[in-house]
């Protein structure tokens, strides 16, 4: 008996310029050796395991990627490989990218921002470096979720005695989500929490303290599991800390402050304000990370669909052997989600090169685009990851064929480092509160070719400044009060700042098509520009014909255009997913198979031929 397959060669040119571009020219110096760390044993299905089993299981995997790989302390000296590290793990288990990225990013990375070398704690450092303990990063609480500067959690300093005294003062301080609940895992957590001196709040800092040793937790330290999440057995939990005094050394105090050679903690320059953003400043490259594992999902999700959709046989006229992936409701589908998660790497690409490219504390400007970056990223993985889900039927079901999986990860993704809306929110405030940035817009002339790039996202500029001036003359026209104002400000303010990253991301992916050298990846470029730019145009298609950017006859003829795109797009289908650098043997997803058949009658010990 012979089964569907997956048909064609790909161009090595065509593949190899695709995964350079995609990997921004570092596949082989700073992600090659982390994917190949991944085909380990350790790292094959463990079907069957209860949450605790999985959970557990994600933290031996997680010592065997640390082991595999340089120091952590040297991948944070390097962002870009922090950044790649962040891709890949999750691909196998979610749950390894939460430990290890909170592990490397937050907590050893707040040590490395604030005290890196530091003798008096070095032994904690250590610790961490080695991963003889994990490192929990405490910042959240029940009762104040993202509200991190409203935390309640104490550390109260006694100068005679140079210790501090670190207290949960209350059940809605309790830190929530932390991994305390296995008691049994060495930890050395880093704690944000209020600098209490002689009765004065200096706003939150940083501590380092000993969480638990594999005798359990340490005195004065209780924790309680969180309930169960699907498929992530991690041992999210609440914390709180009953009076543990702990020494002055705790303190990461950075450039925020300094202890006097009485004792006396002396606080740095700047205000409350600045001092707490100095604190949480992991989270921002902690966003480029959430968003490199958001967009590695989107990618194998794709890679696994399509690689299915290739094979996966149905009746059509006239035939009883049409792969799905020849319908044009599937292209629009799967080829949609293939152009927007291309257009969302390369830009995230860019959010990496600007923040990389700065020194010190990276400018507002780059920290607006890392905000709308890793919202756009993650809230579009999530969809990317939904779609190629229902694309594949029942068997986007099964964990063993991944899909699934990625979506559950995508949960936690959209909320991690920063809530998307709140991030939005907090970048259109910016823009509405500046003077335009740039040339203005004007309003394009209606093209004859709807499928024009160029004319895409000048047709995008236009919509965003003329948003950006709607927004603001009606703000400026309303005399009620600031909250008033911004509440009614709030949703096209966040249109606006979605629009900004929408654009940037269609400019990125047209640069790239016209950069390419070979002529096949040109074209499947220059074919997934014209897709992501017409797929937005068409959510929009309203606006723009109330503002004669189109006509009526434009505007009904968008969903064919959109089909016509799709048809021309398919043949390069297979050169676009091999530029993931991705593999059946990497996945070990039976429908990513070659012979998706055979190799899911294997994993469920079925008949094979």
């Amino acid at each position: 008996m012979t089964h569907p397959s997956i048909p064609g060669t790909v161009a090595p040119l065509a593949r190899d310029e695709l995964r350079d571009l995609l990997f921004a020219g570092t596949f082989e110096s700073h992600h090659q050796s982390i994917r190949e760390v991944l085909l380990d044993p350790i790292f094959d299905p463990q079907p069957g395991l209860n949450m605790e089993q999985a959970g557990r299981l994600a933290y031996a995997r997680s010592r065997h990627v640390h082991a595999a790989l340089e120091r952590p302390l040297q991948i944070l000296a390097n962002p870009r490989r922090l950044f790649a590290l962040a891709e890949w793990p999750s691909l196998l288990d979610v749950a390894s990218f939460s430990l290890l990225m909170v592990h490397y990013n937050l907590c050893l990375g707040t040590v490395f921002e604030h005290a890196q070398g530091r003798p008096d704690i070095a032994g904690l450092t250590e610790a961490l470096d080695e991963l003889t303990s994990f490192g929990p990063y405490m910042a959240t609480e029940l009762g104040y979720g993202n509200n991190v500067a409203a935390l309640q959690t104490e550390a109260v300093y006694d100068r005679h005695s140079q210790t501090f005294t670190l207290n949960t003062p209350s059940v809605s301080a309790q830190k929530y989500m932390s991994y305390s609940g296995f008691g049994d895992i060495p930890k050395v957590a880093t704690v944000m929490a209020r600098l209490k001196i002689e009765g004065k709040d200096h706003g939150v800092f940083p501590f380092l303290i000993r969480l638990s040793t594999e005798a359990g937790l340490c005195p004065g330290i209780r924790a309680a599991l969180c309930p169960e999440k699907p498929v992530q057995g991690l041992d999210n939990g609440l914390t709180w800390f009953d009076n543990v005094r702990v020494p002055r050394s705790s303190l990461l105090h950075g450039d925020m402050g300094h202890f006097a050679e009485d004792g006396s903690f002396l606080l740095g320059a700047g205000n409350a304000r600045s001092r707490f953003l100095r604190a949480m400043s992991r989270i921002v490259p902690g966003r480029l990370c959430v968003a490199s594992a958001a967009q590695g999902a989107s990618r194998a999700s794709l890679y696994i669909a399509l690689r299915y959709g290739q094979q996966r046989l149905t009746n059509a006229p006239g035939t009883n052997d049409m792969p799905v992936i020849e319908y044009r409701s599937y292209q629009r589908a799967l080829f949609s989600a293939l152009a927007s998660t291309y257009a969302m790497t390369l830009l995230l690409n860019e959010a990496k090169a600007r923040f990389l490219n700065g020194t010190g504390e990276p400018a507002a400007d780059v920290v607006s685009l890392i905000n709308i970056t890793k919202a756009l990223a993650t809230w579009d993985a999530s969809a990317v990851i939904t779609e190629c889900r229902e694309r594949c039927g029942a068997q986007g079901i099964f964990s063993a064929n991944r899909i699934a999986d990625y979506g559950s990860l995508l949960q936690g993704l959209v909320t991690a480092e920063g809530d998307n809306l709140v991030l939005l929110g907090t970048v259109a405030g910016q823009l509405l509160a500046q003077d335009w940035q740039g040339s203005l817009p004007l309003r394009p002339s209606r093209p004859r070719r709807l499928a024009e790039p160029e004319w895409l996202i000048a047709a995008m500029a236009y919509r965003e400044h003329q948003l950006w001036l709607a927004i603001r003359e009606e703000m400026n026209a309303d005399e009620r009060g600031y909250f008033e104002v911004w509440n009614d400000a709030m949703n096209p303010g966040l249109e606006l700042a979605r629009l900004r990253g929408e654009r940037v991301a269609l400019e990125q992916l047209w640069k790239a098509s016209l950069h390419a050298q070979q002529d096949a990846a040109k074209a499947a470029l220059s074919g997934l520009a014209c897709l992501y730019g017409l797929n937005l145009l068409r959510r929009d298609a309203a606006w723009h014909l109330a503002h004669e950017v189109i006509d009526a006859g434009q505007a009904l003829s968008l969903s064919g255009v959109i089909d016509q795109q799709c048809a021309a797009l398919r043949p390069h289908v297979p050169a676009l997913i091999d530029g993931f650098a991705l593999s059946p043997e990497l996945l070990r997803a039976p429908i990513a198979q070659d012979d998706y058949i055979q190799a899911f009658c294997k994993q469920v010990h079925a008949n094979v031929d």
